[in-house]
């Protein structure tokens, strides 16, 4: 069944919104943030301060990516605001585990006692801070940082091991404000 369907979004004071076509530009304090939406039949625009998504006759399938785009914004917005942050816990029982940052690498030293290091990319827009036991992932694009935050854990997957003993690794314990 066809129906109308209309999503408004809110935009704050302190954010500037520019549309283009089908790119989205959020500026904020804490820098720029930009994407392209393919938008297909449903309507983006600007009205004073909101976001208007709508569609004059949306099925179910128009109506989840009106959704989706609709938390992307979202997700703009606040980044633009103050950065996505994920803090990752380095855990180790014998063989301390030393990570060292150097660019757009990061290099993870002494892994189970492993005599060559393992490493894994840091995405562009990505700061990576490293500590004796946590590493932080900030970055204004939610999906920038936990890619990195995600490459940090693959990084240190324990394979061909059995997980019951051998538990090292560095895993995610904050999401953006969430303890896990």
């Amino acid at each position: 069944m066809k129906k109308e369907f209309v999503q408004f979004i809110e935009i704050p004071e302190d954010v500037q919104v520019n549309l283009d076509g089908n790119i989205l530009t959020v500026k904020g304090k804490e820098g720029e943030n930009s994407r392209e939406f393919k938008t297909g039949k449903i309507k983006f625009e600007l009205k004073e301060n909101k976001i208007v998504l709508s569609d004059k006759k949306a099925t179910k399938k128009e109506k989840r990516t009106i959704n989706t785009f609709s938390s992307h914004i979202k997700n703009m917005i606040k980044g633009a605001q103050e950065k996505f942050e994920y803090k990752l816990k380095i855990c180790f029982s014998h063989f301390p585990i030393t990570v060292k940052i150097e660019g757009d690498k990061a290099i993870i030293k002494n892994f189970l006692g492993e005599k060559v290091d393992r490493g894994c990319d840091i995405p562009k827009g990505a700061e990576v801070e490293s500590t004796k036991d946590f590493v932080t992932v900030k970055s204004i694009d939610k999906e920038i940082a936990g890619q990195a935050a995600a490459n940090f854990e693959n990084a240190t997957k324990v394979r061909n091991r059995d997980r019951r003993i051998f538990q090292d690794g560095i895993f995610i314990v904050n999401k953006s404000g969430k303890e896990i």
